[in-house]
């Protein structure tokens, strides 16, 4: 194709039914996994809950999420995409209001795990989508409009949390949250169906051993794993940073809270439209995709900066660190559909995001033990402000090009 067909057919590449369905269930999940952070302040005045048993939380959801990543793609390359979403979202709508009923820690770290094994699935269900229906010019467009759905779940949150609190206590936020995910099952079977490029797929999914065996599926892995370490610390503690140590309250977290996340949706766009926008004007799917990453790496240690500044300023910091993230994070959710056959994408993607989430699991753990101990948010801001430049510089020096697999490696790996 010539450089001037791709760019008049720009984003004619996409397939929108299919990329908004999946954009509303990622809205979804990320509404669902703040439930807890926003309405931790309600639910502590019901169940005592430390610093400590909070980050064990964070730890159940992550680590679930973790293992499940992997499973969730695997159930995705099996069973196909509309069936294993199907199920997913059933699994973590029925787990999400599941909370509601908790009377002690226990069964509400019993929820949040179970709703981490659900939500697993979503991002490996949304490379499928990417790679099914969308050309290789417009994918990282596409999966950045999907990635801003996490943008739209969180934005929407803290206000609509807030007032479900404030008017009904915070046991019908469980269970309002739920229903939505019901609804969107509903929507989703009627709407949804497998595209042709999964009828013409012939292979069965590829062996995990030599899925894991190519260098660049293990750099990805090891770079979520830092980057991930971070962005689940500032998903899940900076509505009780807000609380703890700006003295914020329900009402102020509702009303301010939002803002980062609306600009993790406009990053999650624009990073994602810019990378395209490279391969539109000639540029390789490496060039195009590891530019617009450094770019993303490069202002993450801003938030470095959040406990010397004024709230005001601290909210700007976090809204510049959100934007990169979610930039960072639709971009390299990309890379397995470029180099990589829709056969083995579910399985890939899984792995990719389970090294993300077990990097969470196991920084919620330190962030909780350092501050019991003592340690200020300084000291976590700083460590969250260096992980992605590190996951960066582990992509350009280890990785490799980023290219489709040769005919070669093709019939290596799908032997």
């Amino acid at each position: 194709m010539t450089q001037t067909a791709i760019h008049t057919s720009s984003l004619r590449g996409i397939r929108w039914l299919p990329v908004v369905l999946v954009t509303v269930a990622i809205a979804i999940s990320y509404f669902d996994r703040q439930t807890l952070p926003v309405a931790i302040a309600a639910i502590q005045r019901n169940i005592p809950i430390s610093d400590g048993q909070f980050s064990y939380l964070q730890t159940a959801f992550l680590l679930s999420y973790a293992l499940l990543y992997i499973g969730g793609g695997r159930l995705l390359d099996v069973l196909g995409t509309r069936r294993g979403f199907t199920l997913i979202m059933l699994w973590w709508s029925v787990a999400c209001a599941l909370h509601g009923v908790a009377a002690g820690f226990g069964l509400l770290l019993c929820a949040r795990f179970l709703l981490g094994m659900g939500e697993g699935g979503g991002f490996p269900a949304a490379v499928r989508v990417v790679a099914e229906w969308v050309s290789p010019e417009e994918r990282s467009t596409a999966m950045g409009f999907i990635n801003a759905g996490t943008a739209v779940g969180s934005v929407l949150a803290p206000p609509l949390i807030g007032i479900v609190l404030l008017h009904n206590g915070w046991r019908m936020v469980f269970y309002l949250a739920g229903a939505a995910g019901m609804l969107w099952v509903i929507g989703w079977s009627f709407a949804y169906r497998d595209s042709p490029a999964a009828a013409r797929t012939p292979l069965p999914p590829v062996p995990i051993a030599r899925l894991l065996s190519i260098r660049s599926i293990q750099t990805l892995v090891f770079a979520k794993f830092m980057s991930d370490s971070g962005w689940y610390f500032l998903l899940f503690w900076v509505p009780k940073y807000l609380y703890d140590a700006r003295h914020f309250d329900i009402k102020q977290v509702s009303y301010y809270g939002w803002i980062p996340y609306a600009a993790s949706g406009i990053g999650s766009f624009l990073g994602g439209y810019f990378s395209s926008s490279l391969l539109r004007k000639g540029a390789s799917i490496d060039s195009a995709r590891k530019m617009a990453l450094g770019l993303s790496a490069a202002f993450m240690p801003v938030v470095m900066l959040v406990p010397l500044v004024p709230v005001e300023f601290a909210l700007a910091l976090f809204s510049v660190a959100f934007f990169c993230q979610q930039s960072w994070s639709g971009l390299i959710m990309t890379v397995p559909a470029d180099v990589l056959p829709l056969s083995a994408v579910g399985t890939a993607s899984g792995f990719v995001g389970f090294g993300g989430a077990i990097g969470g699991a196991i920084f919620a753990i330190v962030a909780g033990a350092l501050l019991q101990h003592g340690f200020g948010y300084q000291t976590l801001f700083i460590l969250v402000g260096s992980f992605h430049l590190i996951g960066f510089l582990a992509i350009v020096l280890l990785g490799g090009r980023i290219q489709p697999i040769g005919n070669k490696d093709l019939r290596d790996i799908e032997a």
